[in-house]
């Protein structure tokens, strides 16, 4: 039997809650060889987003462990969050907003200082052996300072500024 409520009253089993609890969302995807890499937000990991790795045999893998976040502020709104470099996943943790390394099948290492600054956008630089990326440096007072920055692989750091002066990278 079906019932009758005012407009605006309607109880729906359907709520927003639930809803946004079974979406799964997909991004930022990248391939290297004939593996497919992309970034899964999962609502019921609160919100939590894992870079997962497709092999060439149908098998997925979560690459981003447990405690871990690929996900990045810069902007407020994110960018790229994730780079995948010869079995190594470089990521912007979103708790501590620092860059950490982390091969296939080991636990993340930090390459930033736990200071306030964020990263966003990399792109590795072979010749050099760094990432290159959008900073945001909220060490400062007042609005955060935006550069492009070199984050040395081997030694890590906060990234020597390469690029400076503009308002948005």
């Amino acid at each position: 039997m079906s019932k009758v409520a005012p407009y605006g009253s309607w109880k729906s089993p359907i709520t927003s809650e639930l809803y946004a609890s079974a979406y799964v969302g997909l991004g930022e995807v990248q391939l290297e060889g004939d593996v497919i890499f992309w970034n899964e937000l999962r609502p019921r990991e609160q919100g939590r987003y894992v870079v997962v790795r497709l092999q060439a045999d149908g098998k997925t893998h979560d690459i981003t462990p447990p405690g871990f976040n690929a996900r990045t502020r810069v902007h407020e709104y994110g960018g790229g969050s994730y780079i995948v470099d010869k079995g190594t996943v470089y990521f912007s943790n979103y708790t501590d907003q620092r860059l950490y390394g982390q091969k296939f099948g080991k636990s993340p290492g930090a390459l930033t200082p736990p200071v306030e600054m964020r990263y966003a956008d990399g792109v590795i630089d072979h010749q050099r052996n760094r990432i290159v990326s959008v900073r945001e440096d909220h060490t400062v007072k007042g609005e955060a300072v935006n550069t492009i920055v070199a984050v040395n692989l081997a030694s890590g750091g906060p990234g020597e500024v390469l690029v400076s002066g503009n308002n948005f990278y």
